[in-house]
């Protein structure tokens, strides 16, 4: 196999704001090793950038997109980086993945575009692969009743809807009961750079009578 083009690395100019901000909130959720999947991840960016924050764990990045995986691949070449894994060909709305049980899982700027079905999917898959209060962290812009989305938000909002009707910014109330029905509950919300939101949700420990607790 030849090796990646350094070519094909893309660049999303929001990382350059958000990477830092995300890798503060991440860094005292994950644990102190093991797998941490990424989904939906892009220009592979935030891998790299996370892979060398955190070098303790191991990063496996993924993306439905051959152009994505390509550019995940270049970037983790051009770092040098022995904790990332080659990218999967992975749709977060499949039915199922190509990863096992993980330690981690991460979502940047997937939910508001795609269709709702990939949230379902992400849930679905977390909730699945989750270790007992195992966390799912979430980035993006949404709405949240009872809050103003701010105008640029709206203007976005707008523009995703042009590009695809399935688009959007979701209800951040319908999110967390996605979430829920898989086995996974929002246990925080933070505000973010330029009116995005960190959700952190983590896998329900259920307690059978006369059990210890199991998955």
């Amino acid at each position: 196999m030849s090796s990646p083009s350094l070519d094909a690395r893309r660049s999303a100019p929001a990382v350059a704001r958000n990477r830092e901000p995300i890798a503060a909130m991440l860094a005292p959720l994950l644990p102190a090793s093991g797998l941490v999947l990424e989904i939906a991840s892009g220009t592979g960016e935030h891998a790299v950038h996370l892979a060398r924050r955190m070098p303790h764990l191991t990063w496996q990045p993924s993306d439905p997109s051959p152009d994505a995986r390509a550019s995940i691949a270049a970037w983790t070449a051009a770092e040098g980086l022995g904790n990332v894994r080659p990218p999967l060909a992975l749709d977060a709305a499949a039915a199922d993945w190509p990863v096992g049980k993980v330690d981690a899982v991460m979502c940047v700027n997937m939910i508001h575009i795609s269709p709702w079905e990939a949230t379902e999917g992400l849930m679905r898959g977390a909730g699945a692969r989750l270790p007992p209060d195992g966390v799912l962290f979430v980035y993006g812009a949404f709405r949240q009743d009872g809050v103003p989305t701010a105008p640029s938000n709206e203007a976005f909002d707008a523009d995703l809807k042009r590009q695809d009707p399935r688009f959007g910014l979701r209800n951040l109330a319908d999110v967390a009961a996605c979430a829920a029905r898989n086995g996974l509950v929002l246990a925080r919300v933070a505000e973010m750079p330029a009116n995005n939101l960190s959700l952190v949700f983590r896998k329900v420990m259920v307690v059978s009578p006369g059990a210890g607790p199991v998955p």
